[in-house]
């Protein structure tokens, strides 16, 4: 009985005798750190030298320690009054290796994993390992791919690091079976299906995808189905539950949609309440498209929602608020009330921009239609933004307007934009049977030195012929946005070299040229060309040219005198999918010039977007025209033959050779090395038309850099005054012109855009 007395007396007093006293803190030492600094370690202790030290504070900065997450073991001792802290740390990530992946991209695998603390580098937690890989699965399960599996494997390394690998085993996606809206006996089923993206399982329906199922697209289903009966008048409607059963295989799944269709109810009242500051109530209420009478419909509300905080954020009232709540009644009838909350009307405190590395700010705030302390209008932030695109310098462009901290009536607008090249290099190096060795090259900026004036310089040497032009154009030239340039060039062309015709021509031109805004989007130019031309006929020439030198001379210093209209809604400067770009000029050799004519230009592009295409803003329907005409007069008999238009070749009627269609000169009988249909002459009448679809390139990720289209070209030159002799020469008539089709695609590169395009001549 005492021996198990003095067991009990030394079990109870242990825990007493292994307590640290109580002391007074001299130093700490720390032990077994590694990559953790001690500083980062004295920072979270919360003791001092000098404080008083016992059993309790150390199981305190024990629990501080582990609660950095940095270390897998700490202890604590006493020595004399330095208490040692000895620390084993957790192991760092050396590298992070993810296979199997198709279906998530790695970088958003990457990015994911960093966000949850797992990134090479930082201390890993088995446990944080554990959660992402459950989360993972559960990402895949959610896009329907019910045999994913996800492993997981740590491979420790040298100096406390490990290696981890994940092993994805994506699984197929699992099809739909069948799909089956429980409930519904307003609507048959098919016409409901049809609202779906998911679809039945079809023949070609794995081209699509409709047919595999994923939670996203369930959830983009129910909200479908929702705006499909509240738009026609069951305001109550609700999708009540889901089912979603998995085959035995996990390859395909059944879908069941309980519905509750309610009434159909019809606007009986419609009401505007709330705070409304400076604003009057029939200003708001001249924007509703709700009215009594109407079937109830949420789109029509939804639009009247958008159209009051449209018109109010355009009064600077960005943080106004307007909401359309139906109040339904027994007798069939729903009232509408739409809550009004205009906020305080905020301005404006400071306009940035980011991602410009090149573009200077003041390109960019020159375009701006919102000013610093101004009142905040969304219309006029998002025509910043559109007038920003449609320089043609970035290849994104996004704006934010968070509000001022501490501040209920400022915001910042924010712009972050993505470069894009803005220059085009080539050169060309050749050899001719004719024209011998070809060499040239030019260089184009629109975005000289990110000071958004544009610069070109180009040079051409062969027999055939010899050029070097230069052209500098300032889009603000002054403040209020008048435009200037000048060109110069000069072009020796020996047309004999290509035994094209026995001619030469040498020219020598400059002009300068003033721009002035019309509107936002128009403008109207006027420019002043002094052009110097000597023809001289060489043997055989063509009896076109002769007829017109001994008619007209062969040297003529002419002064053109040019005015043109632009117009452009178009939504981005490269690559454009919406609006529409109009260019007319008229161009007049004025009387004290040599020779009389003039000439006249049509360009038009229309952009429409391509409905009930899934990605719409990736499709777009593109229609071209070009029209011009040119004739003399006064003292001028002919139109100058070496004004002609021309036609074919890329940017006119794909899959002809270029500037072949049209009138040709009469052929030299008994000369067998020359074209036996005569040689390209061109007329003073063109005609061209185009249609294009423009549609993304599956997996492509820059879809912002290239553009694919299906194309059909019509067009041809004519001449309305043929000279004797001429063959193929048309007056103008639709029977003459000439069709392609094809399909295209255009690379905007570093050097430029580059075409290719494969056509059939019809």
């Amino acid at each position: 009985m005492r021996t198990l007395l003095v067991i009990y007396l030394l079990l109870v007093t242990l825990p007493l005798r292994s307590e640290i006293a109580s002391f007074e803190l001299s130093d700490i030492r720390l032990q077994g750190l590694q990559r953790v600094s001690a500083g980062t370690v004295f920072n979270e202790l919360p003791v001092n030298v000098g404080d008083s030290i016992d059993s309790v504070t150390i199981r305190q900065l024990i629990r501080v320690l582990f609660r950095t997450g940095y270390f897998d073991d700490v202890t604590m001792a006493r020595d004399g009054d330095i208490l040692i802290v000895t620390l084993r740390e957790r192991p760092a990530i050396e590298v992070i290796q993810i296979e199997g992946n198709k279906a998530i991209k790695d970088e958003s695998l990457y990015e994911g994993l960093a966000e949850q603390g797992l990134r090479e580098g930082e201390i890993f937690k088995q446990s944080t390992l554990e959660r992402v890989a459950i989360e993972l699965e559960r990402q895949y399960v959610a896009q329907g791919r019910y045999g994913s599996g996800i492993e997981t494997k740590v491979d420790k390394l040298p100096r406390n690091r490990v290696a981890i690998s994940i092993d994805i085993e994506e699984g197929k996606s699992s099809g739909i079976r069948h799909i089956n809206i429980v409930g519904a006996t307003v609507f048959e089923q098919d016409e409901l299906l049809d609202q779906l993206e998911l679809k039945h399982p079809t023949l070609l329906g794995f081209i699509r995808g409709k047919d595999k199922y994923s939670r996203e697209k369930l959830q983009g289903d129910i909200e479908a189905l929702e705006s499909y009966y509240q738009d026609r008048g069951y305001v109550e409607f609700r999708a009540a539950s889901t089912q979603v059963s998995v085959a035995p295989d996990r390859r395909q799944v059944y879908l069941t949609i309980n519905v509750e269709e309610g009434a159909k109810y019809t606007v009986n009242q419609v009401d505007l309440v709330g705070e409304l500051g400076e604003v009057k109530p029939e200003q708001l209420e001249a924007l509703f498209v709700v009215q009594p009478g109407q079937i109830f419909s949420r789109a029509r509300v939804t639009a009247t929602e958008e159209r009051i905080t449209g018109v109010l954020g355009n009064s600077g009232y960005t943080f106004a608020e307007a909401t359309g709540i139906p109040e339904v009644h027994d007798d069939g009838s729903v009232d509408v009330k739409f809550m009004v909350n205009t906020g305080q009307r905020a301005y404006v405190r400071r306009i940035s921009y980011v991602g410009n590395a090149t573009t200077q700010d003041q390109v960019l705030r020159r375009e701006m239609r919102q000013l610093e302390g101004a009142w905040a209008s969304t219309r006029a932030i998002d025509l910043s933004k559109i007038r920003l695109e449609r320089l043609g310098y970035f290849q994104e462009v996004n704006v934010e307007t968070p509000a001022v901290p501490g501040r209920d009536d400022q915001i910042d607008v924010e712009f972050s934009v993505k470069e894009q090249p803005t220059g085009a290099l080539s050169g060309t190096l050749g050899y001719a049977e004719y024209s011998g060795l070809i060499l040239g090259a030019s260089f184009q900026e629109t975005n000289v030195g990110g000071t958004g004036n544009s610069f070109g310089l180009g040079v051409s040497w062969s027999k055939y012929m010899k050029s070097i032009n230069y052209n500098f154009f300032d889009p603000y030239f002054t403040a209020d946005s008048i435009s200037r340039g000048y060109n110069l060039s000069y072009r020796e062309t020996n047309y004999d070299a290509r035994n094209l015709a026995r001619f030469s021509t040498d020219s020598l031109g400059g002009g300068v040229n003033f721009g002035f805004p019309l509107s936002e989007t128009q403008r109207l130019q006027f420019s002043l060309t002094v052009e110097q031309t000597e023809i001289t006929a060489g043997f055989l020439a063509a009896q076109e040219i002769s007829s017109f030198v001994n008619a007209e001379g062969n040297k003529f210093l002419n002064y053109k005198l040019e005015s043109s209209w632009r117009s452009s809604t178009l939504n981005r400067g490269m690559f454009p999918t919406r609006g529409q770009s109009h260019i007319g000029s008229l161009e007049v050799a004025i009387p004290s010039s040599d020779l009389e004519f003039y000439r006249v230009n049509y360009k038009g592009d229309f952009y429409f977007p391509v409905p009930f295409v899934p990605q719409s803003q990736l499709w777009a329907l593109r229609l071209r025209a070009e029209l011009g005409y040119g004739a003399a007069f006064g003292s001028t008999n002919t139109y100058p033959f070496y004004e002609h238009f021309f036609a074919g070749g890329f940017g006119s009627v794909r899959g002809f050779e270029n500037s072949t269609l049209g009138p040709r000169t009469q052929p030299i009988q008994g000369i067998y090395y020359r074209d036996a249909r005569g040689d390209p002459f061109g007329g003073n009448a063109l005609v061209e038309l185009s249609g294009e679809l423009i549609f993304p390139i599956p997996l492509v990720e820059q879809i912002g850099q290239i553009r694919s289209l299906f194309f059909v070209d019509i067009g041809n030159v004519f001449n309305t005054d043929c000279p004797s002799g001429t063959v193929n020469c048309f007056d103008l008539s639709l029977e003459e012109l000439r069709y392609s089709t094809g399909l295209a695609i255009t690379w905007l590169t570093a050097m430029g855009p580059m075409s290719f395009a494969l056509t059939f001549p019809l």
